[in-house]
This record gives C-alpha cells, sequence and structure tokens, in this order.
C-alpha cells in the first residue's frame, strides 16, 4: 500500500486462481506478459489447499522464464479495499512476497502487484518426486477444497482466456493416471 500511495488507478497481475476467481471489481482486464518469472506449482499450502497435516499445493510466481496472465486494473477509489481483500485471501500466513512486477498488454506496458515466491522460503517445495505430486493431487485438501480442483479450474480458467500451459496439463494428466509425472519442464 505505500508503493502505490493511492495514486492513480491499482493494477493486478493474476496468473492462477485470480484469472477464473479475482473476487474484486476492476474496470479492465488485459491479457499481460510478465518477463524475469514464471508460473509453478510449487508453493507449500497448509490452509487453502491443505492442512498442517498433509499440505497441499498452489500456485506461486518464481524467478525465470516468463508467465502469460491477466492483468486487472482496479479504480483508485477501490485500491485500498482490494488490497485489504487481497491480503487475506492470499495472505492468510506471510508467504508470498508481494511486488510490483511489468506486465506487458497490447495497449502497452502496466506496473502491477504480484503475488511471488523465492526459491529460499520454506514454502518452496523445490522439484517434487513424481509419486508426491499424485499423492498431493489425491489426498490434499484445505478450506477452498483440493490442491487437484485448485489445478484442474487453474487450467479450465486459463483456458478460457487462451492462456495454454503444457506443464500444468501434464501435472493434471498424470495426476489421473498411473503415469509419472513430470513438472519440469
Amino acid at each position: 500500500m505505500q508503493e502505490w500511495r493511492g495514486q492513480g488507478d491499482l493494477w493486478v497481475f493474476g496468473y492462477a486462481s485470480l484469472i477464473w476467481r479475482p473476487e474484486f471489481d476492476y474496470l479492465e482486464r488485459r491479457e499481460a506478459r510478465v518477463h524475469g518469472w514464471h508460473r509453478a506449482l510449487k508453493m507449500w499450502s497448509r490452509i487453502n489447499r491443505g492442512t498442517h497435516e498433509c499440505p497441499g499445493l498452489v500456485f506461486c510466481m518464481l524467478p525465470g522464464g516468463s508467465c502469460r496472465g491477466m492483468a486487472y486494473r482496479v479504480p483508485e477509489a477501490q485500491g485500498e479495499q482490494t488490497l485489504v481483500k487481497l491480503w487475506e485471501r492470499e495472505m492468510p500466513i506471510p508467504v508470498y512476497q508481494p511486488r510490483w512486477l511489468v506486465c506487458h498488454t497490447p495497449a502497452g506496458p502496466v506496473r502491477a502487484l504480484s503475488f511471488t515466491l523465492a526459491r529460499s522460503s520454506p514454502s518452496h517445495t523445490g522439484d517434487l518426486p513424481a509419486d508426491e505430486y499424485r499423492r498431493i493431487f489425491r489426498q490434499a485438501r484445505g478450506r477452498y477444497g483440493s490442491t487437484l480442483d485448485y489445478a484442474q479450474a487453474t487450467q479450465d480458467g486459463l483456458r478460457a482466456v487462451g492462456i495454454r500451459d503444457r506443464r500444468l496439463e501434464r501435472l493434471i494428466r498424470a495426476a489421473s493416471s498411473d503415469k509419472p509425472v513430470d513438472e519440469s519442464g
């Protein structure tokens, strides 16, 4: 909030559930690409998609690569209220590192708030074995439902706005079969 300071409309970058369930009003939504960060299902979730006893996974933005998503323009008058709602939703425990990222849109670049994760964070899963992804998809469940439901809803939300995430498609396909899960590439 200190960096935004209520000076102009607020931009928010959605790369997962904010695409299919933003839960805030916005004036405009644009397809956007962020360079230097990528979407990854590599953050432990002990509230929203899992528990302390059976952690689930949620998406985060990790350094490297690029990510397609949606940039939302929130009117200045609703900016503070929107930030409060986002913090309640995305930061029930302070895990993400909120950052202002440059989003490249068809109408030009915008500076938008996004929720990133450092690889050094204890909430970063690192590389998980295939069987661990399968177990998490089959067992992890939190206050908003299962990790698998979340992954499928994100895939559907991405497709609805014309974005294809092949890595996510492979994860979901493998979760419903006995084939190895490959989240690496």
